[in-house]
């Protein structure tokens, strides 16, 4: 009898979709904020906030079930490189942000999580779509962000099956993988004084991969 009680006092305690998304901002800022902040931090703190893994198996869709488990590894190592280092460079932005909290929605284990941020007299509302670990009791982490009506999810998904396409499966790697190094490189150079929260440019050779939307 002693086991069930146990894991209802552990799914009492986890966080709710709502805590997590207010303990994500909270390291966010602290980390921003914090005196001679590097690239490295930023990318710890973002890595609590948004599940990139996830995000990546669900904007490449049906063609993951397709791939070998080396191109499911290829594929995720590279989109997740991508979006750490790029949303490391946004999260300066959120430094000195205003952050209101709106209502947790929940449906199964799939939550929504909505906010408004405040960021130089601009509003922006933002919400979180999380979705429940299964291996972890009552765990939850974010995989989706949507500013102003627009899914980061949703976005990739569409450029993904473009590039899909157009050039199949090793295209899109290829050109994933050029982005991560543009951005990573944008990174680093933040990381080693350059000034600026706004993302690199667009991708060499004419191939277009929009990084985000989000600030």
């Amino acid at each position: 009898m002693l086991v069930p009680f146990v894991a209802l006092a552990l799914l009492a305690a986890a966080p709710s979709p709502l805590e997590v998304v207010k303990s994500g901002y909270t390291d966010v800022q602290e980390t921003a904020r914090a005196p001679g902040v590097s690239i490295e931090r930023l990318v710890t703190a973002v890595d609590k906030f948004v599940d990139f893994e996830e995000l990546a198996r669900r904007a490449l869709g049906e063609t993951w079930e397709k791939i070998t488990p080396a191109q499911r590894k290829d594929f995720t190592s590279a989109m997740r490189g991508m979006l750490r280092a790029f949303y490391a460079q946004k999260t300066l932005a959120l430094a000195n942000a205003e952050v209101e909290y709106g209502q947790q929605t929940l449906d199964g284990d799939d939550a929504r999580v909505s906010t408004f941020v405040t960021i130089e007299e601009l509003r922006v509302p933002i919400d979180y779509r999380l979705y429940k670990l299964a291996r972890k009791a009552g765990g939850w982490r974010i995989y989706d962000v949507i500013t102003n009506g627009i899914s980061l999810l949703e976005d990739y998904r569409g450029q993904f099956r473009e590039i899909l396409a157009r050039d199949g499966f090793a295209g899109l790697l290829s050109t994933l993988k050029m982005r991560q190094a543009q951005v990573e490189r944008a990174a680093g150079q933040l990381g080693s004084g350059a000034s600026g929260t706004h993302g690199p440019g667009a991708p060499a050779h004419g191939k277009k991969l929009r990084t985000g939307k989000k600030p």
